[in-house]
């Protein structure tokens, strides 16, 4: 296998993809191993290892002398094919051995446009598709990620999904597995059900999700697998909070990762210090949803910068809000002086804006504007979403009176399509029909288009209207997948791969319907057997403020009794 593999790779693009032997990665003999797993991103390399998460927990697994984490990514497509041709089997890039050969294979689901990837990964490696097709032979086929919180659409093809934070919990699974290795699958499967945060389809048990209730003693990184090629994040990654205090009505990240807990600027600055010295990286990202959140900002930027500015260290902040965008904070991070700026007021009429829970007023915004063009700033990038619950036209319009109102040489306008998620107060109402978006569209590029300044980018509205229907779809959909990776369907996240007719056709072939529709306020919901923290009740009436246009205050603010404490995290701001 090796011979040919060798000399398919060299003809395919970008080889490094495939090759391994990064510095930094880990190697261990496999006699002294208990347990084997492939930790599989449904994605290109590229992506994969930009993706902290996956960091983390290949780390965290490989701590364990008696267990051995090995990655693998999704082929691109012209090596896929050549893979098919010489028979070569999806592999995992540490010791070059085919998936199908681990205990467990384990997939991290970002995104419900991943599906196909992740049934033609398994197709690769030679392992049954369905799980009541395989073996007691077969591995332990397990998913997690933001996606673990529907887990229904894709149940058929897992044995097994974490909800919620991996840390301590993926190391409990593969304990348990090391623990019960002679017992069959089922009764090994039954156990795990028990565990918090577990969810075994075959078994249909409720669970609640798992956190890291204090995030200085979580387990991080010192070390990473430095990449061959360059990466979309080619940087280190500081994870500074999990959680978010904004509860925009929209957002399940803001949600799902409740309570708010936070790192303190001391180890915060321990762990950057250990990977730059480690890894080399010239750029620190303050990783979180909404940096400018964080209650010790100002501190942790001052430890930082005492010894980054001196090694010419950039510190990035790319989750800033315009509200607590300040010329302080321009003249102290060095990317902020010198990078795009992107804000994100979503909606274009503070009535929308306090409708979807914002809470950024368009002052916010134009402030935020004029401090970056006092200082020679000239270009700003700002993200809005189309088809949000109780939009009018007259919404739209207030986007393009924002933009005519800001005073920058560029801007550039990044339009996305309302998807309703799970455990959100939107996750009962209905995605607009595909038609409307497309029209809203139009009706928004065509008014931009006017003011030469601006450069107006969308996000293609059959795209997501297939998210919007996997997204709190049912297991009824698990027959639309098979008949979609029949079909050839994969790397839907990409613009020349996604094919909407191809994915019609696997709808009507399995007589199933693309639904986007509504859920009433008493209707079983497809994810109600999992508990995220936040009460339904609570997301229920934000949905019931959102349709009177209320804003509720954020959590430094006001602690709305969400219910997210009750997980056992210290939430910086629950009473």
């Amino acid at each position: 296998m090796n011979k040919k593999l060798d000399r398919i790779l060299r003809t395919v693009l970008k080889p490094g993809r495939y090759c391994g032997g990064e510095y930094g990665q880990i190697i261990k003999n496999k006699e002294e191993i208990k347990c084997r797993m492939a930790f599989c991103f449904p994605d290109t390399y590229e992506i994969g290892m930009s993706n902290l998460g996956m960091r983390i927990l290949y780390s965290i697994v490989n701590a364990e002398p008696d267990m051995w984490c090995e990655r693998v990514f999704a082929p691109w497509v012209d090596m896929e094919e050549k893979m098919r041709e010489n028979d070569i089997p999806l592999y995992a890039l540490e010791s070059g051995d085919n998936v199908r050969d681990f205990d467990v294979v384990g997939f991290t689901l970002q995104y419900e446009l991943c599906y196909t990837n992740v049934l033609n990964m398994l197709d690769l490696a030679g392992i049954p598709l369905l799980g009541r097709d395989r073996s007691e032979t077969d591995p332990i086929i397990i998913g997690g990620g933001p996606c673990a919180y529907n887990p229904e659409p894709i149940a058929d093809f897992f044995d097994v999904f974490l909800v919620g934070e991996g840390e301590e919990a993926l190391v409990e699974f593969l304990r348990l597995y090391v623990d019960m290795k002679g017992s069959t699958k089922a009764e090994f499967l039954q156990e795990v059900s028990k565990l918090e945060g577990f969810y075994v389809p075959a078994l249909n048990n409720k669970t609640k999700k798992r956190i890291v209730k204090n995030m200085d003693s979580a387990f991080f990184p010192k070390h990473l697998v430095m990449p061959y090629i360059e990466t979309v994040h080619d940087r280190i990654m500081l994870e500074v909070y999990r959680g978010c205090i904004r509860g925009c009505r929209f957002c399940q990240a803001g949600m799902i990762n409740r309570p708010v807990r936070e790192k303190s600027p001391e180890v915060l600055n321990e762990q950057a210090r250990n990977l730059y010295e480690n890894c080399g990286y010239d750029e620190i990202s303050l990783s979180s949803l909404s940096i400018s959140d964080y209650s010790r900002l100002d501190k942790l930027t001052d430890i930082l910068l005492n010894w980054t500015d001196t090694n010419k260290i950039n510190l990035s902040l790319p989750s800033l809000r315009a509200d607590s965008f300040t010329r302080e904070l321009m003249d102290k991070i060095s990317t902020v002086r010198t990078a795009g700026l992107t804000f994100a007021p979503e909606a274009g009429t503070q009535r929308l804006r306090d409708a979807i829970n914002k809470n950024v007023t368009e002052e916010d915004i134009i402030k935020a504007c004029e401090t970056a063009s006092a200082v020679g700033k000239n270009q700003v990038k700002l993200y809005f979403m189309v088809g949000l619950p109780t939009e009018t036209y007259e919404d739209l319009d207030g986007i393009v009176e924002l933009c005519r109102k800001i005073r920058m040489k560029q801007i550039t306008v990044s339009l996305a399509c309302f998807v309703p998620k799970s455990f959100t107060p939107f996750q009962w109402d209905a995605q607009e029909p595909l038609e409307e978006l497309i029209a809203k569209q139009k009706y928004l590029g065509d008014k931009l288009r006017k003011d030469k300044r601006i450069k107006y980018n969308w996000h293609e509205a059959k795209v997501s209207r297939i998210e919007a229907v996997f997204a709190r779809g049912d297991r009824n959909l698990g027959a639309v997948l098979l008949q979609a990776h029949k079909d050839g369907i994969k790397f839907d996240g990409w613009d020349e791969f996604f094919d909407y007719d191809k994915w019609m056709s696997a709808f009507e072939k399995t007589g199933i319907e693309p639904s986007t529709r509504a859920f009433a306020e008493s209707e079983a919901l497809p994810w109600d057997f999992i508990d995220c923290g936040v009460r339904k009740e609570f997301l229920w009436h934000e949905r019931e403020k959102a349709y009177k246009n209320q804003a509720t205050p954020n959590c430094a603010e006001m602690c709305s009794a969400c219910g997210a404490n009750k997980m056992g995290g210290e939430c910086k701001w629950c009473p």
